[in-house]
């Protein structure tokens, strides 16, 4: 998607360690107006996929999974990264490494929002190494419902995330898809 690739070429900053910083208009500070276009572009190349449910980790995905959803016309359900006292003990649980924070938490979904009969498409900002749609997936998986596709809104393809999970089947949809990023500067592809 050359919107958000040109978004990322003039406001994104590489960071040591392999990060790229977009926090300014994705994932702390939001462009709505970027967010929505990306949206419908998702619901562009899903339309065929039956979605009923849209699904995304706790917290820099909710925004453009709320939007996906409106494109949709369909719930969004967040995996929380911790379990709050009104949540019952009916949940949906797997691990998740991240690969921003260094760390590792269990994520959790109520098997009241996510059940067999749903069609899910997975959405996430950054696709990188993959642990957040695995664990995502692994989720659906526990629901017995139907995952339909992930839709990253940046696929650092050079981490190889996207394509193990291209090569378990699972189709994926990246608006931005980085091959290289260092001083040089970004290369999409």
């Amino acid at each position: 998607m050359e919107l958000l690739e040109q978004r990322i070429l003039r406001d994104g900053r590489l960071l040591p360690g392999g990060i790229l910083k977009v926090d300014n208009f994705l994932n702390h500070q939001m462009d709505p107006m970027l967010l929505q276009e990306m949206a419908r572009e998702w619901r562009r190349l899903f339309r065929d996929a039956d979605v009923n449910k849209i699904l995304t980790i706790e917290a820099s995905g909710i925004a453009m999974a709320i939007l996906v959803g409106l494109e949709f016309q369909c719930p969004v359900v967040f995996a929380k990264k911790s379990k709050t006292k009104n949540l019952s003990d009916r949940l949906y649980r797997t691990e998740v490494a991240s690969f921003t924070h260094g760390s590792t938490n269990t994520v959790i979904v109520s098997k009241d929002y996510l059940t067999p009969g749903d069609r899910v498409l997975l959405i996430d900002d950054f696709l990188a190494t993959g642990a957040a749609f695995f664990g995502l997936r692994d989720l659906v998986a526990q629901a017995g419902a139907t995952l339909v596709g992930a839709g990253a809104a940046i696929e650092k393809r050079f981490q190889g995330g996207g394509d193990r999970l291209r090569a378990e089947g699972v189709r994926v949809e990246s608006l931005a898809r980085i091959v290289s990023m260092d001083e040089g500067g970004i290369v999409f592809g």
